[in-house]
C-alpha cells in the first residue's frame, strides 16, 4: 500500500523554507520534517541530546536519519533554488490585463527591492488576491511536478 500526500502539505513544506532550513518528506510515512542547518549540524557532530530540549531532540534525532538515509527514504522537497519567486512575479505581470497596473508591477520588479515593491503595488492597486491566487497556483504545479519526478502519490486537496 502507497501513501499520499496531501498537495496542501507539500506546498505549505515548500513555503516555510528558507536559506537556513529545508522541508524533507519520508516517502514511509508521508510525514514532512522541516530541518535547520542547526539541527543537521549537532545530528552530525553526535553532541549529547540530553543538552537540547524535547522538541529540539526530536527534530535533531530525524536530521541524523536523514544524514545516515541509505535507502532513499527521505526526498527534499523543491528548495527556494527550485521555487523561481521572480519569475513568478514576472510572468503574473504579464497575465495582468490592465496595462496601467502591469506597468507599474513591471516597474516595481526591476533592481534592488523587487519583491518589496512588488508587494506595494499589488496592495496599492488591490489585487492581492489574484496575485496570491495566482502564486497558489504556481506553487501546486511545482507541487505536483515534484510529486511525479519522486514518484509520490499525492491528494490534491486544494
Amino acid at each position: 500500500m502507497s501513501i499520499k500526500v496531501k498537495l496542501s502539505e507539500i506546498i505549505e513544506g515548500m513555503d516555510s523554507q528558507s536559506d537556513e532550513r529545508l522541508s524533507y518528506l519520508n516517502k514511509e510515512t508521508g510525514e514532512l520534517a522541516s530541518i535547520s542547518d542547526y539541527e543537521l549540524h549537532i545530528a552530525e557532530s553526535g553532541d549529547p541530546l540530553e543538552e537540547y530540549s524535547e522538541w529540539q531532540r526530536d527534530l535533531i534525532k530525524i536530521a541524523k536519519e536523514i544524514l545516515e538515509d541509505k535507502e532513499n527514504k527521505f526526498v527534499s522537497l523543491p528548495s527556494r533554488f527550485d521555487i523561481d519567486e521572480y519569475m513568478m512575479m514576472e510572468k503574473f505581470v504579464l497575465s495582468v490585463k490592465d496595462d496601467y497596473i502591469s506597468n507599474y508591477l513591471y516597474a516595481a520588479i526591476k533592481g534592488k527591492k523587487a519583491f518589496r515593491r512588488f508587494k506595494d503595488v499589488v496592495l496599492r492597486f488591490g489585487i492581492e488576491k489574484s496575485w496570491y491566487k495566482y502564486r497558489e497556483n504556481e506553487f501546486k504545479e511545482i507541487a505536483i511536478w515534484w510529486c511525479e519526478e519522486n514518484k509520490i502519490n499525492y491528494i490534491d486537496d486544494l
